[in-house]
């Protein structure tokens, strides 16, 4: 098999000027704006590391957002410490889980603190100055039934404010909220270190 010959410059830049010209074409009719409800799930690395991207945009653009933890416990993560240390001021930042589910072994401790945080994710969803707000590894607490997957979805749909932008991550989202979600990312795994029997590092996973 031989390569292909390299495109003609002229003939790439008209191929460019075609393709932008539809490219405009339909962003032109892109004009609508609305809060999203966001989704990250899948076995692969990167869920709840997408969401903070986007926190710390909203960070950036100035625009007061918040977080709500659902499992991970008190242990110190680099997005925590960074916006508890610099930036509690525009985005509130709430850890109100215990430690992931198979480290406390109590489910009815686990529904309570996940009631407790689905209570407070409310508030903060239903306050209109939060322009995004991050729901971290709700999805784990749905999963197991410390919360009811329809009355997050009811909420969602009902109670958040229009210009809201709600994120939820955690793997295995079930169907309801992916049906109603406007971005679902589904992250693949391919391989993870973890199987090479290397630890998580800080800088990476924390």
């Amino acid at each position: 098999m031989t390569d292909k010959p390299p495109m003609d410059p002229a003939r790439h830049t008209m191929k460019m000027v075609k393709k932008k010209t539809a490219r405009d074409k339909i962003m032109a009719t892109k004009t609508d704006q609305k809060g999203l409800v966001i989704v990250h799930t899948g076995k692969g690395k990167g869920k709840s590391s997408a969401a903070f991207g986007m926190i710390f945009r909203c960070i950036a653009h100035d625009m007061h957002c918040a977080v709500v933890q659902f499992i991970k416990g008190g242990m110190s993560t680099g997005e925590r410490d960074l916006i508890l240390g610099k930036f509690s001021d525009i985005c509130e930042f709430h850890t109100m889980g215990e430690g992931f589910t198979w480290e406390t072994q109590d489910k009815s401790r686990d529904t309570e603190m996940a009631q407790a945080a689905w209570a407070k994710a409310k508030d903060l969803i239903r306050n209109p100055a939060n322009k995004m707000v991050l729901l971290d590894e709700i999805n784990i607490a749905i999963r197991y039934d410390y919360l009811d997957v329809n009355e997050v979805v009811t909420f969602l749909q009902a109670e958040k404010p229009e210009m809201t932008h709600v994120v939820l991550t955690g793997r295995n989202a079930k169907e309801p909220l992916i049906e109603a979600a406007d971005l679902v990312t589904e992250m693949e795994l391919v391989k993870h270190p973890f199987r090479s029997g290397i630890k998580a590092q800080i800088g990476v996973e924390f």
